[in-house]
């Protein structure tokens, strides 16, 4: 999907926070209800944490400018995921919301000419194992 909206771009750190709040008004879109953004703990951070339909969904935001980086999605590799998590698990913990159904969802942003950005969801994109 291609969103509209002003950026700018002058480090790594602003592209996130662009990526991260284009990714946020395209999930409030698509009917999730955002509860929150950066959330940190122990573990580590997550993107975003919203709820959609019965799920509570962690989401992994990846923001990308080059072809050469790699497509986006292809960047939340398995250390990432481990500790997304991890994360996810302590929040749920904390919240006392670990019988809540949960998902992992990826959002991929690509910066386009003209203020506009193509975005895609990953639903689903990984599960918590038996490890946990």
């Amino acid at each position: 999907m291609k969103i509209e909206g002003k950026f700018l771009l002058d480090s790594a750190q602003d592209l996130g926070r662009w990526g991260e709040s284009v990714a946020k008004d395209f999930l409030a879109q698509q009917g999730y209800t955002i509860i929150k953004q950066n959330y940190r703990n122990r573990f580590g951070e997550i993107d975003i944490i919203a709820k959609e339909k019965e799920y509570i969904c962690f989401v992994e935001v990846k923001t990308r400018t080059a072809d050469w980086q790699g497509h986006p999605l292809e960047a939340v590799t398995e250390f990432k995921q481990r500790k997304i998590i991890k994360v996810a698990l302590g929040y749920l913990s904390d919240e006392d919301l670990l019988e809540h159904d949960l998902r992992f969802d990826i959002v991929s942003v690509i910066p386009l000419e003209g203020c506009s950005a193509e975005v895609e969801l990953l639903q689903n994109a990984f599960e918590v194992d038996e490890s946990f």
